[in-house]
């Protein structure tokens, strides 16, 4: 016999074993599940497939925003759509009877600035050298024109020309004979001739232990002892003691240590 009838064919007289019977219930659950052809899910993978669709769906849904939500029902969202009757109201206008007194002035804008009070409350608070914030612009100008030369603080001596002297006051230039002026109210205690390098000089107390001095006079025109205001004139400026020139050194002392004079002015 052929090779290919004898792998073909089973031998005779081989037992032929029984067909097995055919599962109906099988048969239906196989067409049941098929789903057209593309693939079927049975038992647990349908299950699961299911319930991956499912948290899916929730995922999408539920994920978290940066920006808060807060329930709100069809009334809240018309209200805050709506304009406020504040903002469409038209402007309404006041008036004020014929007879009515308006009086708009202020007994605090119609006093006079008292600057030496000022001053004393300065020094009252102050009390020490140091020159306080508040003191700037609490002296009036000792001269009606205000030329620096030299600065308070250390430097050359200009009759010297040794370094490292204190210059205790402020200089300001002027031509000889110009009229010098209080800083503020107080008392004389002092005019005459300074022995260390002063010249002709007037000494002023204005209390709570401030003083102004005015040295290298040509002449001064008050005496000790008398009481000055603000602005009057004690003075005019020389070239007297320790100067090169004329011109007014004028000093600041706050409990008898001489202080920068351009924070008071």
């Amino acid at each position: 016999m052929p090779k290919h009838h004898a792998s073909g064919r089973r031998r005779a007289g081989a037992p032929v074993s029984a067909a097995r019977p055919r599962d109906a219930h099988r048969l239906e659950r196989r067409r049941t599940t098929r789903v057209r052809g593309d693939f079927s899910l049975t038992g647990l993978s349908q299950k699961f497939a299911i319930a991956a669709a499912a948290s899916g769906l929730v995922l999408t849904v539920t994920l978290p925003t940066t920006a808060a939500t807060v329930p709100q029902d069809d009334s809240a969202v018309a209200a805050a759509a709506a304009p406020t009757a504040q903002a469409t109201a038209a402007p309404r206008e006041i008036s004020v009877p014929d007879a009515a007194l308006v009086d708009f002035s202020r007994t605090a804008l119609q006093s006079t600035f008292d600057a030496d009070a000022k001053l004393s409350e300065i020094m009252t608070a102050a009390g020490s050298a140091a020159v306080p914030a508040a003191a700037r612009g609490s002296l009036s100008a000792p001269m009606d024109k205000l030329v620096i030369t030299s600065p308070f603080g250390y430097r050359v001596s200009p009759i010297t020309g040794m370094g490292g002297e204190l210059h205790s006051g402020q200089d300001f230039s002027s031509s000889c004979g110009s009229e010098v002026f209080a800083a503020a109210s107080g008392t004389v205690t002092f005019t005459g001739w300074h022995p260390y390098g002063g010249g002709n000089r007037v000494v002023i107390d204005h209390g709570n232990g401030l003083e102004s001095t005015y040295n290298h006079l040509s002449s001064s025109s008050v005496q000790e002892g008398q009481s000055v205001d603000r602005g009057d004139v004690v003075a005019q400026s020389g070239s007297t003691g320790a100067s090169t020139g004329c011109h007014l050194h004028f000093e600041v002392m706050v409990d008898g240590q001489a202080v920068d004079p351009m924070g008071w002015l």
